[in-house]
């Protein structure tokens, strides 16, 4: 992988390389914080609705993205996802950043609230939905 790499103008070994990755990584013990966190989203869905809207999530490197998931009209039987909300943590500042999604799917910096230790606050800001952006 370090000749590949050296190709691309990176002159990382292996070992490097993949320690590069893993710092990307979102610690376990962070990761197990942030299910717990986002399953309440699900958890708020109401009894008599949980046939029809369900909430999940998705890591990606140190990123985390909030889904609503529905039937899909022309067959019920297959469920579709829509982004909701993208939680950043910068690995660096430990910080958590809030992103909102355009209508050509991609991220931006919501301006809402200023990135916090709390993830749970900007948890509670994509519920509240203040602006319509999340939930429309």
């Amino acid at each position: 992988m370090g000749g590949n790499l050296a190709r691309f103008g990176c002159n990382l070994t292996r070992s490097a390389y993949l320690e590069l990755e893993l710092s990307k990584m979102l610690p376990e013990i962070d990761r197990r914080r942030v299910d717990k966190l986002l399953a309440l989203f699900d958890a708020h869905v109401p009894a008599r609705a949980r046939d029809k809207v369900r909430y999940g999530h998705s890591f990606r490197g140190n990123s985390v993205t909030l889904f609503e998931r529905r039937p899909r009209y022309n067959d019920p039987s297959v469920w579709g996802q829509l982004a909701v909300a993208q939680f950043r943590r910068n690995a660096r500042t430990r910080l958590w950043s809030l992103y909102c999604r355009d209508r050509n799917e991609r991220w931006h910096l919501y301006e809402g609230v200023a990135p916090t230790q709390k993830l749970s606050s900007l948890v509670v800001e994509v519920q509240r939905d203040p602006t319509g952006i999340f939930f429309g």
